[in-house]
């Protein structure tokens, strides 16, 4: 069973940048489509960002970050990593890595807090 750890939250003002990563472990990932998840305080759990397991690297952006998040992934770390720009306090919530589909057990979070 695979399972992720994320890292890379803290608090920033509206305006900067985070990186997030999360590594999995107990399997691999590099054949499945994966994505990154937030969770606002009270709200459900939404996806941002994909990247497929497609050769060529594909991603998929929801609207809410599409032209300030980067998602990459580094097979031979399995790793998946989420660059953030021009965050904004909207984007305040505990971040989330899993897979598209046949979701796994998920990790810890890590949380990113924006500040005005």
């Amino acid at each position: 069973q695979v399972q992720f750890v994320e890292s890379g939250g803290g608090s920033v003002q509206a305006g900067g940048s985070l990186r997030l990563s999360c590594v999995a472990s107990g399997g691999s990932i590099r054949l499945k489509d994966i994505g990154w998840y937030r969770q606002g305080l009270g709200a459900g759990r939404q996806r941002g960002a994909v990247a497929t397991s497609l050769f060529g690297g594909a991603t998929e952006y929801a609207h809410f970050v599409e032209g300030r998040f980067t998602i990459s992934r580094d097979n031979a770390k399995n790793t998946v990593y989420l660059e953030m720009t021009n965050l904004k306090p909207e984007d305040t919530a505990v971040y989330y890595c899993n897979f598209r589909r046949s979701l796994a057990t998920w990790g810890p979070g890590t949380q990113v807090t924006v500040f005005v």
